[in-house]
């Protein structure tokens, strides 16, 4: 595993390798049914070595889980999300400065919207548009 740099060394544009210090560091993850008209979020996440199970989000509730990374090899989290028609599967969690920094290395705040997935650029303030909706379902 890749360890974690602290939040507060980190500023936008600056680089860093991430440094032994941060190795236990704790990593939440949420993701939030942020849709309107009552639409039910289906959700279903993964890692190499957890099932966290089905959930069937109603619009304002969230699932959430926190993970230390793996000592030895690379961490990955990936979620499968469905609602109506329409589906999305993508990573959740991966080792990437550039997504700790969105996170504020420590918490992925993901939210299903009518048009999209976005994850929460939290130094930023404000939600970035990542994955958009496919149609069917898996």
């Amino acid at each position: 595993v890749t360890p974690l740099v602290s939040s507060s060394s980190y500023e936008r544009g600056e680089s860093h390798n991430i440094n032994s210090g941060e190795l236990y560091k704790t990593w939440h993850v949420n993701v939030t049914n942020g849709m309107s008209n009552n639409k039910i979020l289906f959700l279903h996440c993964k890692s190499g070595d957890n099932d966290l199970g089905i959930h069937n989000l109603i619009v304002g509730n969230y699932s959430t889980w926190k993970f230390k990374p793996r000592i030895f090899g690379k961490t990955l989290f990936w979620c499968y999300m469905a609602s109506d028609n329409r589906h999305a599967a993508f990573d959740v969690y991966w080792e990437d400065e550039n997504f700790f920094y969105r996170c504020n290395w420590k918490f992925c705040d993901w939210i299903a919207k009518d048009n999209g997935i976005y994850l929460k650029n939290i130094p930023e303030g404000y939600d970035e548009f990542r994955h958009k909706w496919e149609p069917g379902r898996l």
